[in-house]
């Protein structure tokens, strides 16, 4: 009879975190107010977007970097002076740890001059990355 309770004690408590795991999922945050992160022209290997930067970082395994990288692109798209720009997570070590870029995909939200201003673990939802634009403009 206690392994019984054990066994549903761990279910319950497994199923808890990963309702709470998903929830978060690709939710866009706002950025910390004492982090400074900010990133220029040589860190994204080309121009930052006029008015704002969609910065993805993506792996070559990841399915979900696939998703993100259509639906970043299409908003990319439909706001003018917004660019789209996606690094490999892997050979750009040193800006994933600066960053603390913990998983792929990692999108990041920059305002014109450089700064992160939304950051998201995971694939975000268009109506979500588009909100995020209307802070960053």
């Amino acid at each position: 009879m206690t392994g019984l309770i054990v066994c549903l004690a761990v279910l319950a408590v497994a199923s808890a975190y990963g309702l709470i795991h998903r929830r978060g999922e690709g939710r866009i945050r706002v950025r910390a107010k004492d982090a400074d992160e900010r990133l220029t022209v040589a860190d994204l290997g080309g121009p930052l977007g006029e008015r704002a930067t969609l910065v993805q970082f993506s792996s070559a395994f990841c399915a979900p970097c696939r998703a993100t990288r259509r639906v970043l692109g299409e908003v990319a798209g439909m706001v003018e002076g917004v660019r789209h720009v996606e690094i490999d997570a892997e050979a750009h070590l040193d800006l994933v740890r600066r960053l603390n870029i913990l998983r792929t995909p990692t999108v990041l939200v920059l305002d014109a001059g450089g700064s992160v201003v939304r950051r998201a673990a995971g694939q975000p939802r268009r109506a979500d990355v588009i909100a995020a634009l209307g802070a960053a403009v």
